[in-house]
């Protein structure tokens, strides 16, 4: 910014919602002048690839009612107000399967749709798995599916998967699979 720019005003909230808000955020354009851009703010959420044994995945089905249509994904969720993704991960694995982890590994994390939103995705590696009781949302209508990882990675190359934090988190994950199992292509 050069001297003659003045800041930008702030980011202007004009929706409230329970998992989203909508803004208006000012931007400066390339010839200097100043545009609203509309964004909307989330608070980040989890992903989550629960290995049932080395070689089966829990997925989930949910109903996605912006879609009209029922997907199979890795199971996630919103990160809740002064929570961490670290704490959001367990609590959200045991709320939609079930499943307590012996271990959950911090993978990456990604700026989900960067053009209008500002979420971020954490995902986390889910293993040594405890079954229990699932804790659902009273919105939720998820089912569990164990898949065998192979007809997950299936799906994802043939469109029964179309979820995109699914397809990347199982690409992901196969890829960290075949380097610890020695394919270093």
């Amino acid at each position: 910014m050069s001297d003659l720019e003045s800041p930008l005003p702030p980011r202007r909230v004009i929706y409230r919602g329970l998992k989203i808000d909508l803004a208006l955020q000012p931007v400066r354009l390339a010839d200097g002048g100043i545009a609203e851009r509309e964004v909307v703010v989330h608070r980040g959420a989890v992903a989550l690839v629960p290995m049932v044994d080395a070689d089966h995945v829990c997925l989930v089905t949910n109903d996605r009612h912006a879609v009209g249509e029922t997907l199979l994904e890795v199971p996630a969720g919103t990160i809740d107000e002064g929570e961490t993704p670290d704490q959001t991960a367990p609590r959200e694995l045991a709320e939609e399967t079930g499943f307590r982890a012996g271990k959950i590994t911090f993978l990456r994390s990604w700026h989900v749709s960067p053009g209008v939103m500002s979420e971020r995705m954490f995902l986390y590696l889910c293993e040594d798995l405890t079954p229990g009781p699932t804790d659902l949302q009273p919105d939720e209508r998820l089912e569990t599916r164990i898949v065998p990882w192979a007809e997950a990675l299936a799906m994802v190359h043939d469109g029964r998967i179309s979820d995109a934090k699914t397809m990347l988190a199982i690409l992901l994950c196969d890829r960290l699979r075949g380097v610890t199992q020695g394919d270093r292509s």
